[in-house]
């Protein structure tokens, strides 16, 4: 798999139906090792290990309804109280960050009414904090550390 902006991490892998798999620490399984699961597995240990969330707070690929239609999202991660404080959109490296990606993450946002957000191909990482008064997003440098 190619090398990501992220710190280096080690996962466990194996072969599956001559299908490499990667043992999702969240899932408590393997799952079939795509592009796009290689940022995501990268982002949740990212995370986890920089930035001190625990795994018991973070969340993947789960469905939720926008504008009446199922969509699924990449990695969110909640507050002790429940509340969720960011969302993650996880593309494949080869797929540009572009504003229809955070478009998407918007639209996402609408329902679940998240603090931050953060874009990454794995390659470039965009970080974001909401601005629900005047709708729209602030850019950061980099995501908060979870302090509790």
């Amino acid at each position: 798999m190619q090398k990501l902006n992220f710190p280096p991490y080690s996962f466990r892998f194996k072969n599956s139906q001559n299908k490499i798999a990667v043992f999702d620490d969240l899932r408590k399984k393997f799952v079939i090792l795509t592009p796009e699961e290689w940022v995501r597995q990268h982002c949740v240990k990212f995370l986890q290990i920089e930035k001190n969330y625990p795994l018991s707070l973070i969340n993947v690929e789960k469905q939720l309804k926008v504008a009446g239609l199922t969509k699924r999202y990449d990695v969110v991660v909640f507050e002790p109280s429940g509340n969720i404080q960011i969302i993650v959109e996880c593309k494949a490296p080869s797929i540009k960050i572009t504003q229809d990606t955070f478009d998407q993450i918007a639209r996402y946002n609408l329902s679940l009414k998240a603090d931050f957000l953060m874009v990454t191909n794995g390659l470039e990482h965009y970080f974001c904090r909401m601005d629900y008064e005047n709708e729209n997003y602030i850019f950061l440098e980099a995501l908060p550390d979870y302090t509790r």
